[in-house]
């Protein structure tokens, strides 16, 4: 759907919400991150900032993902009956079509069927959507800023899942009295007079949508360097992370955080303002770094199922005399 202005709160009148704020411009910025997982409390404004970001995208689109939405409400579906008499795709657009260029807002993304996310994730990642049916096939783009948001005391997402998100914010509750009065008061000011609240932002909204469309053009001109490289490279070693995908989207996300700032180059301090929200999610804690095979077989102690292992030593011997045989019982 196409957002109505007036009941928006504005991006730039958030308060309290710095971390979330940034993952959601990232990912505006550049939607192949896969998307930004947002974890906390109920009332911790995350539907709000995901509203509010529909706002700054070039179509304002910003559609929901109910929790019990089908697969074909999710990818769409194809007329098979019309394909076979007419010789042409009939396609009717599920929630991936209507989302394209917009934000696709998951409520509590835990609560779904596993399949249903990682179709999800896929098509956030990649931009396409694919629907096939009897042999029949039909291809969309589907670019969209995914945000998924949960409360970890409903339930969790499987590892596999977590991975799949580019971003991660952990939210919390204000304990800051300041804090909770500004927010507070924003939200009367803005429930009271809207129109009037969003004049008083509008310049700090039109220059955020300005950054964002900026950077967007620029992300293909900004390469990465070794030193980039190296950096993550070692955060991501340090995390025991699996796989490489958290060095790809660590990789973009630095990018995306130079391009919005309107940097020239990629350098190690993106890559540091940005790791903790690749990482949070993906971070194995308290477990050792496996070897290289090679050196496991030549060191079997640093095998984990030959932990505590130790190579045979030789022993001192010594002669024992007067040692008579032993004589079997008389029964």
């Amino acid at each position: 759907m196409i957002l109505n202005e007036s009941s928006v709160f504005p991006f730039a009148a958030l308060i309290g919400q710095k971390p979330l704020q940034e993952a959601l411009l990232l990912a505006a910025v550049d939607p192949a991150l896969g998307g930004v997982l947002v974890t906390g409390p109920r009332g911790t404004a995350k539907s709000t900032a995901a509203r509010a970001l529909a706002e700054l995208l070039p179509e304002g689109r910003f559609v929901t993902l109910p929790l019990g939405a089908s697969e074909e409400q999710l990818i769409g579906t194809l007329d098979i009956e019309s394909a076979l008499r007419d010789g042409g795709v009939k396609f009717s657009p599920g929630l991936l079509a209507k989302a394209h260029r917009g934000v696709l807002y998951v409520d509590e993304v835990n609560l779904l069927p596993n399949p249903l996310v990682d179709q999800l994730l896929d098509v956030a990642a990649s931009g396409v959507n694919t629907v096939e049916r009897d042999g029949i096939s039909h291809r969309h783009e589907a670019r969209f800023v995914l945000i998924g948001t949960m409360n970890p005391e409903e339930g969790e997402l499987r590892p596999q899942l977590l991975d799949r998100f580019g971003l991660a914010v952990e939210l919390g509750n204000c304990f800051d009295a300041s804090v909770r009065q500004q927010i507070v008061k924003a939200r009367l000011a803005f429930d009271t007079d809207s129109l009037a609240f969003r004049e008083r932002h509008a310049r700090e909204q039109a220059a955020l949508a300005q950054r964002i469309h900026d950077a967007r053009a620029q992300l293909a001109s900004l390469d990465f360097d070794d030193a980039v490289h190296a950096r993550v490279s070692e955060l991501c070693i340090a995390a025991q992370v699996d796989g490489l995908r958290a060095d790809l989207v660590m990789l973009r996300a630095a990018r995306a955080l130079a391009a919005f700032d309107g940097a020239r180059a990629i350098g190690v301090e993106h890559v540091e303002s940005i790791a903790e929200a690749v990482l949070k999610h993906r971070r194995r804690e308290g477990e050792r770094p496996q070897q290289p095979q090679s050196q496991a077989h030549a060191n079997p102690q640093a095998n984990d199922a030959d932990w505590g292992y130790l190579p045979p030593e030789p022993a001192e011997t010594a002669t024992v005399k007067n040692v008579r045989p032993l004589q079997p019982k008389k029964v």
